[in-house]
């Protein structure tokens, strides 16, 4: 009977093991567009609005945001925030249809699983949710509960072994594009305290100089990703580490104007632009090989 007890809790532990804490809920409101904005649309449609899911905050889904929370019990501000994805996303198993289902397969297809998302909630569905939860070291069920929804809206999706060096909720598609100030490199405005993450499987390396801050050099094939001006370190220097994984918090170390992540690509001494790079993750399309993206210009 002991041996039996000790068995059983050596099993569940096992089964928690590899559970990470979950990702953030990303603020829904404004101008923010994207697929998160997609998945509040169709919650939103599931509680009866009439709205369109489109992944843009429009004026009709802000009022609708903002009835939701009023009929809540919540401060009715227009913004979805943890509070509001709370009361917002609700339980879906095998056999659910309608537009929360549409929503879950929505960010589904985001992560890479071969879903449609025609709101029945299929055997395709439930393989997929399956395999997405075992992934994140959540209970290898199908049930898509609080804590799945908030794994697949908050959490950012690899692409074929690359992962985009903030979670894709952080920041809009359009702070991708725009060339660094004055050599090949990209300068991500987010406020200290934002997790960085690794964009691809690699060794670190840690930095701390009076240009760069705290930072980290991520080496993979022959390439060095660079990141600057943590506020705080996550790994240890020498660490392997895999695809979005957390490797550090942004911040205004070194030479720096204000809290943001600085991030380049190099290859031996020659920088190139990442931009190409991490829109094509962005997009959820292969990206392509480092050693092809331009030198100069950082032209699109």
């Amino acid at each position: 009977m002991l041996l039996a007890t000790v068995v059983a809790m050596v099993m569940i532990g096992a089964g928690s093991a590899h559970a990470a804490p979950a990702p953030a809920w990303p603020l829904v409101g404004g101008d923010s567009t994207g697929p998160e904005v997609t998945s509040a649309q169709y919650l939103l449609r599931q509680r009866g609005a009439q709205i369109d899911a489109d992944g843009i905050v429009g004026p009709k889904t802000q009022a609708a945001v903002k009835a939701f929370q009023t009929a809540q019990g919540l401060t009715a501000d227009g913004i979805v925030g943890p509070k509001t994805w709370g009361k917002l996303v609700m339980n879906l198993d095998s056999g659910a249809t309608g537009e929360a289902v549409k929503g879950a397969q929505h960010q589904l297809v985001r992560h890479g699983y071969q879903v449609k998302p025609d709101g029945t909630f299929a055997a395709s569905t439930a393989s997929a949710v399956t395999a997405f939860k075992t992934k994140h070291g959540l209970p290898a069920t199908s049930l898509i509960d609080a804590t799945t929804w908030q794994w697949l809206i908050g959490g950012t999706p690899s692409v074929a072994g690359w992962s985009l060096p903030l979670s894709r909720a952080t920041l809009p598609r359009s702070e991708y594009d725009d060339p660094h100030h004055d050599y090949p490199a990209i300068d991500l405005p987010v406020g200290t305290g934002t997790r960085a993450l690794a964009v691809t499987a690699g060794t670190v390396a840690l930095v701390n100089d009076s240009t760069c801050g705290r930072g980290v050099v991520l080496s993979a094939n022959g390439a060095r990703f660079v990141y600057c001006h943590f506020s705080q370190h996550a790994v240890a220097s020498g660490a392997t580490v895999q695809a979005g994984q957390l490797i550090g918090y942004t911040g205004n170390t070194g030479n720096s104007t204000g809290p943001h992540l600085h991030f380049g690509v190099k290859i031996g001494s020659t920088s190139h632009c990442p931009q190409r790079l991490l829109l094509a993750i962005y997009d959820g399309v292969a990206p392509p090989a480092p050693s092809s993206l331009p030198t100069s210009g950082c032209s699109y």
